[in-house]
């Protein structure tokens, strides 16, 4: 074993390391036993498996096919189980007990009310039955032994026409569990300025929002999540690579978007293992992440979609680890930025960093010097 590679977190340090989650969805974070519960519960008898272990394979090998269609029909199973308020505070609870026992010590988790309200609920409804099971999860996590604290971020869909409806009901329960809005679904065809009229409500009501750019569609989306609609976050961004040139030599050039994104520290949710598959990287080496760590962008690691995925942020940091030799020094680094990007006050991001999270990465750093 070399050198380099004992500098290495090992798997336990990073399952421990305490971490910031910017960017998951709730109805893709279910548990497979959980959508064979709940399926049978409702009646839903669409599943393509039901044995919660083969239903899991199904997921990712769906998410992984390369097939649009196959990646969109694995949210029509979770979502046709997410339609009572009694599946949607277990949803979330497990939610919540799952990221605290993966290290997450805050979680930003985004949904879209309108998805779920073919079982008779309304939009009020369903936001608190989340907040339910999101605070009933932070409860059991604490009797585990874990601490979490989970925000909800709404989310409108980009084909539909209630972005400014979402808007205001986020704005409604901005004290009450949810901290900002987010829109999402295919960038092509469906700009973030087909949404306008809500973003400048909520920069009205001077609340927060980020917008799904940058991951399937270019720069032109990015630039009109920053420069018309005023996102403070970008979910993904990925495509912000477009705008940077490496010459033979390893200098590189910044056009005046990537400029712009780092200059105002605009913080990018980077989801290294969803983007391999929806084809907007070819692979973790060759992940945009690599560059924009080495140029000090303002990076976030995420999980997106982890039943789809397979993933927890514990596995997107070892990806990372193992392909760029990150250290525990790079961790700490993508955690803090995470938690200085979050949408809840600036005391208490700043009491979250001081209290638990450079304390919990030197404890680590400890435990690997007295080896």
């Amino acid at each position: 074993m070399t050198s380099e590679t004992t500098n290495l977190p090992s798997s336990e340090h990073i399952r421990r390391a305490p971490k910031v989650l910017l960017h998951d969805h709730l109805d893709g974070g279910l548990r497979p036993g959980t959508i064979v519960d709940l399926a049978r519960e409702t009646g839903y008898d669409g599943l393509p498996e039901t044995d919660p272990a083969k239903l899991g394979v199904w997921f990712r090998e769906a998410a992984d096919s390369g097939s649009l269609e196959r990646y969109l029909e694995t949210f029509a199973h979770t979502c046709a189980v997410m339609q009572t308020r009694a599946a949607l505070v277990r949803v979330a609870a497990e939610c919540a007990e799952d990221l605290a026992a993966d290290g997450v010590v805050y979680a930003e988790v985004r949904y879209a009310p309108e998805q779920h309200l073919e079982g008779g609920l309304s939009l009020e409804e369903v936001v608190e039955a989340v907040n339910e099971g999101f605070r009933e999860g932070e409860r059991r996590a604490r009797a585990d032994g874990n601490r979490i604290r989970v925000g909800a971020l709404l989310t409108a869909m980009r084909h539909a026409a209630r972005a400014l409806e979402i808007a205001e009901l986020a704005n409604r329960y901005r004290d009450s569990g949810v901290i900002g809005f987010d829109i999402a679904g295919a960038e092509a065809g469906f700009p973030p300025t087909r949404h306008l009229d809500a973003f400048e409500y909520l920069k009205r009501e001077n609340n927060h929002f980020t917008i799904h750019a940058g991951e399937a569609f270019g720069l032109p989306s990015i630039w009109q999540a920053l420069q018309w609609c005023g996102a403070d976050r970008l979910g993904h961004g990925v495509r912000i690579i477009d705008d940077i040139e490496v010459a033979d030599d390893g200098s590189v050039t910044l056009g005046r978007l990537a400029s712009y994104v780092r200059d105002k520290r605009i913080p990018l949710e980077m989801c290294p293992t969803s983007n391999l598959q929806t084809g907007a990287a070819a692979s973790y080496a060759e992940h945009p992440i690599g560059l924009l760590r080495r140029l000090q962008f303002r990076l976030t690691v995420n999980t997106d979609n982890r039943l789809m995925s397979g993933t927890d942020m514990s596995r997107e940091f070892e990806h990372l680890v193992k392909t760029f030799r990150y250290t525990l020094d790079d961790l700490q680094w993508f955690t803090v930025n995470a938690m200085k990007s979050a949408f809840i006050p600036f005391d208490e991001r700043l009491a979250m960093i001081n209290d638990v999270i450079k304390p919990g990465y030197a404890e680590l750093r400890a435990e690997w010097l007295f080896r």
